[in-house]
């Protein structure tokens, strides 16, 4: 998708189906609502940095510059991919069932959890190869 100069944001393990009989190593991406451009093909141009954005894609996957308002980019759906991957293992992510009086309340919750959630913890289990690269 990235190569193709598009950005998901809305990077989860939902978002993710393996192929059937002869195609069970094939992995697909799917609902590309509000995948997004980030260089303009015919210049290259990489999109301007914003902030003040509203949250795009799922508060328990988005990356910690999402919750912040910064425009997404590769790094944001990467950082998803991350979350994604530590949710398929674990079961469940430590902000998956926080709740607030309003979803900007929720959204606050997680955000700081994400931030002050430290990698080797979240990881806890895992390859000391898969902690290593977060």
């Amino acid at each position: 998708m990235h190569t193709q100069l598009y950005i998901h944001r809305d990077i989860k393990p939902v978002n993710f189906l393996t192929g059937r009989n002869n195609e069970l190593n094939v992995l697909y991406l799917i609902d590309f609502g509000v995948a997004k451009r980030y260089k303009n093909p015919e210049t290259k141009e990489h999109l301007a940095f914003k902030e003040g954005k509203r949250l795009t894609g799922t508060a328990d996957y988005c990356s910690i510059s999402t919750h912040k308002g910064i425009e997404q980019s590769r790094r944001d759906d990467l950082e998803a991919m991350c979350y994604s991957i530590i949710q398929m293992l674990r079961g469940n992510l430590p902000w998956s069932k926080f709740s607030g009086k309003t979803m900007e309340e929720r959204f606050k919750k997680i955000m700081e959890s994400k931030i002050s959630s430290v990698p080797e913890k979240l990881c806890e289990g895992f390859s000391s190869t898969f902690t290593y690269h977060i």
